[in-house]
């Protein structure tokens, strides 16, 4: 393949002729952290961050984690100062990466990369995450994985010049911000979401116009009861079909071919709960409302509920992981619901549709408006990694802003 002009073959593919291999040890101080003695709780307060895979791969920067040390634990740990980059190196979650927002410590499943004048802290955190699937490779298969400090020292990085680093640097540094305002919108709708369905699902908090008292009734005065069937083991008789168990894992196509006495078709409007946790574990209770015919069977984990005359939404929003279901569900010894159990769950409705309705809007809407942050926060992060591999290869150059 002919090179474009400028450009030349490396090691780690092609790149600008004016920029730079080189091995992590030849450019930055790599050292590896320690955890003080947990038999003295001493050790342990809530001065200094204590870094630990868990605290990694959520955000950029370590601003907080789960374990803190005090002075004396922090005196005999290894000291990373801050701007350090982290990456894990032993377990199953090797390559997450952060920078450390102060000096702190971590555990030794953590390498760092000290900060130097001789590169852009921020660039090469970009390239050091690109390259986390090759050094994750070299952990192989192992009961523990892991990748040494030399191997992780030998681990190969494109260096631009330092006022290119930068300009890369600020480019993807701008879409990380974007993508934490992002998430912190989200987190925040999500509270007021929460907090509108505890007023209006309680009656706390009336809509404009509506009065009079709500009724409490049983799930059998609200809704037909059907029990979902085995059916997994038809799918070659009758066809692709979309599946719904307890984690609610869907493929395309629709029921075409089903006997009632075979299947549990679900219809428009019915919604559909899980029963029985096996084998996925924690979604007991999980609701899930069914917006079009003949697209969904329901297996035996799963039971389809029919509303008489209640609006179907309003019914998916207090019953969808109900609190008086998961009372029910330790996650260890309890993971099913008895059907007499799941029968006798209390619900608060208000006497007319209309304002059963209303409140489902509401809240429907505030969903929509999630959805739709949630899909534009998807999209900003795939921006993101086309940036990266068009950045941090040089395909895509900055040079204007060094010229300008």
């Amino acid at each position: 393949m002919e090179l474009r002009p400028g450009y030349r073959q490396t090691e780690v593919g092609v790149i600008p002729e004016e920029w730079e291999v080189k091995r992590l040890r030849e450019i930055a101080t790599i050292a590896t952290g320690n955890t003080p003695p947990t038999h003295d709780p001493a050790n342990y307060g809530d001065e200094f961050l204590f870094v630990s895979p868990v605290d990694l791969g959520e955000t950029k920067h370590v601003t907080t984690t789960e374990k803190k040390l005090s002075k004396k634990g922090f005196a005999i740990s290894r000291r990373f100062p801050k701007d350090s980059i982290l990456f894990v190196c032993i377990g199953s979650t090797i390559g997450k990466c952060g920078v450390a927002s102060v000096d702190l410590t971590s555990n030794q499943q953590i390498n760092a990369i000290f900060p130097s004048p001789a590169f852009s802290v921020d660039y090469l955190y970009y390239s050091v995450c690109t390259a986390a699937p090759k050094i994750r490779a070299l952990a192989g298969e192992q009961a523990v994985p892991i990748v040494n400090k030399t191997q992780f020292s030998e681990t190969a990085v494109v260096l631009p010049p330092l006022p290119e680093q930068r300009a890369i640097a600020r480019a993807l540094s701008d879409v990380d911000a974007l993508i934490g305002a992002l998430d912190h919108l989200i987190t925040k709708k999500r509270d007021l979401k929460q907090a509108a369905m505890q007023q209006l699902l309680t009656g706390q908090k009336r809509l404009p116009g509506f009065h009079g008292e709500w009724e409490v009734k049983r799930l059998p005065e609200v809704c037909l009861f059907r029990g979902g069937k085995a059916h997994e083991q038809h799918i070659s008789e009758f066809g692709r079909f979309v599946c719904v168990n307890s984690k609610f894992i869907s493929t395309d196509g629709k029921v075409r071919k089903y006997s009632s006495t075979n299947f549990c078709p679900a219809k428009r409007n019915d919604i559909l709960m899980v029963m029985s946790d096996l084998p996925n574990g924690r979604a007991l209770a999980k609701a899930f409302l069914v917006e079009h015919d003949d697209l969904y069977a329901v297996n035996q984990r799963v039971c389809a509920l029919t509303p008489y005359r209640d609006c179907s939404t309003y019914l998916f929003y207090i019953l969808n992981r109900n609190p008086y279901f998961l009372k029910f569900d330790d996650g260890v010894s309890q993971t099913h619901l008895l059907n007499h159990v799941f029968r006798n769950c209390p619900l608060t409705i208000p006497a007319t549709v209309a304002e059963q309705t209303a409140i489902a809007e509401v809240l429907s809407d505030m969903d929509a408006e999630l959805e739709a942050l949630e899909q534009r926060l998807n999209k900003t992060r795939a921006l993101k990694q086309g940036m990266m591999q068009e950045l941090l290869t040089g395909r895509t150059r900055l040079i204007w802003i060094r010229k300008r």
